[in-house]
């Protein structure tokens, strides 16, 4: 039997603790064609925003950089978070040292050592969770990029 839904306020503390704790996630993105990928990557969660670094040559990184969209989730089947986001490619020099520093401490390696890595930026527009289907129909946490909660 399905433990009672947790109320949104709970779902989305156990959402943070995610983005602060879990090291990797998998993302989602798709050419301009619709072509799908899913990949695992190791992130960094500022408060506000999700970091990742991949290979930019690699299909991730120019499905970002061709249409700025990707899913990214936490979790496994019975305890989902599911985040829509934009993603932007963070171009040489512009993450801040301490944004490399805080996902080198977090992630156990360096990509800015790798001149084939980059770092992207993922901005949540939209985060579900949900762990049974009694939290299924009541599952949003944030839309268009504001909590609900």
């Amino acid at each position: 039997m399905a433990e009672a839904p947790r109320p949104l306020q709970k779902r989305k503390e156990d959402a943070l603790t995610r983005l602060t704790s879990d090291k990797d996630l998998w993302v989602a993105s798709a050419d301009g064609e619709g072509t799908p990928t899913l990949v695992p990557l190791s992130f960094w969660w500022n408060g506000d925003s999700i970091f990742v670094a991949t290979v930019r040559s690699n299909p991730t990184g120019r499905n970002i950089v061709a249409t700025g969209r990707v899913k990214a989730v936490l979790g496994h089947t019975r305890d989902v978070v599911l985040i829509e986001a934009s993603a932007v490619h963070v171009k040489d020099g512009e993450l801040p040292a301490e944004y490399g520093d805080a996902y080198n401490e977090k992630c156990g390696w360096d990509p800015r050592e790798s001149p084939s890595y980059s770092f992207y930026r993922f901005d949540p527009q939209r985060i579900e969770s949900w762990r049974e289907l009694n939290e299924h129909a009541d599952r949003e946490l944030m839309r268009d990029g504001a909590w609900l909660v």
